[in-house]
């Protein structure tokens, strides 16, 4: 029985690959398609072009079609691009959730509806749950491999119309289905960096695309305490690296806690320094309709903690208790429970 027609985006991770397998034995008609998204100078990461040639292989080994789209253009517009931009204005920027938000999800998503797909489908581990048509963005089976985060911005038309195959599965799991199929990905090791950060690092790639501005760090009474190499390097919240030379002070450890993209003076403090009860966000979006004030557990990155407190309005989150502040720039995605229910970028 064809139980429709799915794009299923393939990186050449095992992931992607044992989605293939997942959908072809529950009666759909798959085919594959790699998005070749940065031909950077070491093209490293994921959609590299070994990548690229791992999910033609297993596409073929299982019998479907593999198609390469290549957005290189669309990439550097909607993620490359404001990356650098957001550095340059002292922010954090998350570009995976951007790749996800422009490229991966809704940009993918039409494509393959115009292409006469019914569904587009990916390796990530997360779940959607119809509940009287409203598709629900679920917490992954594997606590420790959840990417629901990264799919926070993920509206209900699109979730409507997506599978994610492997949601269900812890990644041991996924990599036995892989290997009992015979899959050349099955052992593959995962792909942890940003795809377009060469091995020589963050700082390397900025430098060589940005004006990086050195400057002076101070504490809190404006006493200078030490020096940086380029305020746009730094994070709030950041202790070590990227040139800051400052030590801890009085038994106590010393964090970013301010930059002034005027002076770019980076002003330190302790971990007290960093506590706030409110968070301010924008690019707010949700995975399906609801009413505001709402009860939530705010995540503040992809993987540990998630902390209670009221989204309070569309732009305004209220924690039960101060926590470390959200760089500007990264992404605040709220849950109720195991349900994501959208997300917003902290100011």
């Amino acid at each position: 029985m064809n139980k429709g027609k799915v794009l299923l985006a393939m990186s050449g991770g095992v992931d992607s690959s044992t989605a293939a397998v997942l959908l072809t034995q529950q009666g759909y008609e798959v085919e594959g398609v790699t998005l070749k998204l940065w031909g950077g100078e070491t093209d490293s990461g994921c959609c590299s072009l070994a990548d690229v040639e791992d999910a033609r292989r297993v596409a073929s080994q299982l019998g479907i079609t593999h198609h390469v789209f290549n957005l290189g253009d669309e990439f550097n517009k909607y993620v490359v691009e404001p990356y650098l931009e957001s550095h340059t204005q002292m922010l954090t920027p998350n570009p995976c959730i951007e790749c996800n938000r422009h490229i991966k999800f809704a940009g993918l998503h039409d494509r393959a509806m115009a292409m006469g797909f019914d569904f587009v489908a990916t390796g990530h581990h997360a779940r959607i749950e119809n509940d009287n048509g409203t598709f629900k963005l679920m917490r992954g089976a594997d606590d420790k491999k959840d990417q629901s985060y990264v799919l926070s911005m993920v509206g209900q038309t699109v979730l409507s119309q997506t599978l994610l195959p492997v949601g269900d599965l812890t990644k041991d799991q996924v990599r036995k289905i892989a290997a009992d199929a015979g899959l050349r990905t099955a052992s593959k090791a995962e792909s942890m960096d940003v795809c377009f950060i060469e091995k020589k690092g963050r700082e390397d790639f900025l430098s060589s695309r940005i004006e990086l501005h050195p400057g002076k760090i101070v504490d809190s009474n404006g006493v200078e305490v030490g020096s940086h190499s380029g305020a746009e390097l730094l994070t709030i919240g950041q202790r070590r690296g990227a040139g800051v030379a400052v030590a801890d002070r009085a038994g106590e450890k010393q964090y970013v806690v301010s930059r002034n993209p005027d002076t770019y003076e980076v002003t330190v403090g302790t971990q007290d320094d960093l506590l706030s009860r409110e968070v301010q966000i924008r690019q707010v979006s949700t995975t399906r309709k609801i009413e505001y004030p709402i009860k939530v557990q705010v995540q503040p990155r992809a993987h540990g903690k998630s902390y209670d407190a009221i989204w309070k309005t569309p732009e305004l989150i209220v924690f039960d208790e101060k926590q470390t502040r959200i760089a500007p720039g990264q992404t605040a995605a709220c849950y109720i429970g195991n349900e994501c229910i959208g997300s917003g970028i902290a100011i």
